[in-house]
C-alpha cells in the first residue's frame, strides 16, 4: 500500500496544500521522542526537495534540540477530509535562527517577509524520502477554524516577555539538550 518517491511530486504538493495540520517527529540518539502538531498555514514547500515552517514560540523547543543533536526529522500529513491518504516526508532538518541571514532569506522569499509576533525560528527539512500510504484508518473530521489562543498569548507577552519566556523555556529540551536558539553560532 505504501509508495516511495525521491522527491515531492505535483500531486504531493497539492495534497499538502489541502491539509490544515501536519505533525513533526524528531529524536536525539537517547531520551524522549518528540511528536508535535502544527498548523499548516506556517508551512511552505520551498522546492521538490525541501519544506520549511515558521515555528512560533511554544512551551518547549524539542525539535530544535533534536535537530542540533541528530538532525533526523519526519513530517506527516493525513487527510481528515476527502479521500484518505497519509504523506510522510523523511529527511534531515535544521533550525534557522531568527534574524540570521538564511532565516531572513527564507522569510522574505517564502513568507512574504511577514514575521508574526512570537516567531521563534524557521525549521527547514531537506527531504530524503517521500512516502504515501492509504490512510484508511484515519477518521473523518470537519475543520472549524484556527485557534486564536497562541496569537493572543504572544500579544499579551509582547516582544520583551517573549524574549524572557524563550530564555527560560526554550534553550534546553526536556532531556537537557541545548536547542541553539540563542547561540551566536546557531
Amino acid at each position: 500500500m505504501a509508495k516511495q518517491f525521491p522527491q515531492l511530486e505535483p500531486a504531493h504538493r497539492e495534497f499538502i496544500q489541502r491539509q490544515r495540520v501536519f505533525f513533526t517527529a524528531s529524536a536525539a540518539s537517547t531520551g524522549h521522542v518528540n511528536l508535535s502538531p502544527k498548523g499548516l498555514d506556517a508551512l511552505r514547500v520551498l522546492d521538490d526537495k525541501s519544506v520549511a515552517w515558521l515555528d512560533l514560540t511554544g512551551s518547549g523547543n524539542e525539535t530544535a534540540a533534536h535537530l542540533l543533536a541528530d538532525g533526523r526529522l519526519t513530517l506527516m500529513f493525513c487527510a481528515f477530509e476527502g479521500p484518505p491518504q497519509i504523506l510522510r516526508l523523511y529527511g534531515r532538518g535544521r533550525a534557522l535562527r531568527r534574524g540570521g541571514p538564511e532565516y531572513t532569506r527564507v522569510l522574505t522569499s517564502h513568507f512574504g517577509g511577514e514575521e508574526p509576533l512570537g516567531a521563534r525560528q524557521i525549521i527547514l527539512l531537506d527531504i530524503e524520502l517521500v512516502q504515501t500510504s492509504c490512510g484508511y484508518g484515519v477518521p473523518l473530521y470537519a475543520y472549524e477554524g484556527e485557534r486564536p489562543t497562541l496569537t493572543k498569548w504572544a500579544e499579551a507577552k509582547g516582544p520583551e516577555g517573549l524574549d524572557t519566556y524563550r530564555r527560560q523555556k526554550n534553550v534546553r529540551s526536556l532531556d537537557g539538550l541545548p536547542t541553539g536558539l540563542l547561540d551566536e553560532t546557531a
